[in-house]
């Protein structure tokens, strides 16, 4: 995938031209792999750039409007801004106010339809529980199969709580454990039974299926909806 350094637009030397032409090759790979329904990492790595170049543009007017300055350089690694006593930006920033104000509905178009793709796959997928789930969810298995797939595939899930800015997040860990053949005698139930046997770590685990009749991508796009769709569900229901 191409990618974009975190300081793109101020890069190198700073010219419109150049930055539009960067950011348009940028946004046709990640629209051609929005096209093919494959939505990670390119999602989330555009959703990071959006929202960097919105943090630089907001503290640049911040700055301005609380002090009679222009800002006089750019510190690339930290995005630090330095002012110095004047009341208008220099021919440098200027131009990256332009850069700014073509690359964010760039961004944004392209986030709307990596979104829109994002809601669709969610709205397909299925998610139950498999058998009495336990107090404690935070740990267990989820079993992921799609329309197309013979198989089940298994993964070991872990929910983790982080806090950024006075709030509290969940996140979710998961691993790959097996494929079962998806067969009569491999049912759900029978699954989280030879899982309970097999990995003794976890006695009384709390199982989920999350199940679609389309077929999506796997990696780059099923499973990591069906991850952020599993985090819902059980602090929706079971937490």
């Amino acid at each position: 995938m191409k990618v974009l350094s975190e300081t793109w637009f101020a890069d190198g030397y700073i010219d419109f031209e150049l930055k539009k032409y960067t950011l348009l090759a940028y946004l046709q790979e990640i629209n051609h792999c929005f096209r093919q329904n494959k939505l990670y990492p390119q999602l989330g790595d555009l959703i990071y750039h959006y929202n960097n170049l919105v943090s630089f543009r907001d503290t640049k007017k911040f700055l301005q409007q609380q002090f009679p300055k222009r800002i006089a350089a750019v510190d690339l690694q930290r995005l630090q801004i330095l002012y110095e006593q004047i009341a208008a930006d220099d021919e440098l920033m200027e131009e990256l106010e332009t850069i700014i104000q073509f690359s964010l509905p760039e961004m944004n178009g392209a986030i709307q339809g990596g979104t829109e793709i994002y809601e669709f796959v969610e709205d397909q997928l299925n998610i139950a529980p498999v058998g009495i789930v336990p107090l404690d969810s935070q740990e267990g298995y989820m079993l992921l199969c799609d329309g197309h797939a013979a198989d089940t595939r298994v993964y070991q899930y872990r929910l983790t709580i982080f806090e950024r800015h006075d709030e509290k997040f969940r996140g979710i860990h998961t691993h790959f454990i097996d494929s079962y053949t998806r067969s009569l005698a491999n049912t759900q139930q029978s699954i989280k039974s030879d899982l309970i046997r097999n990995f003794r770590e976890l006695p009384n685990p709390a199982v989920y299926t999350v199940e679609t009749d389309l077929v999506f991508p796997v990696e780059e796009t099923l499973l990591p909806v069906a991850k952020r769709l599993l985090v819902k569900y059980i602090t929706q229901y079971a937490a």
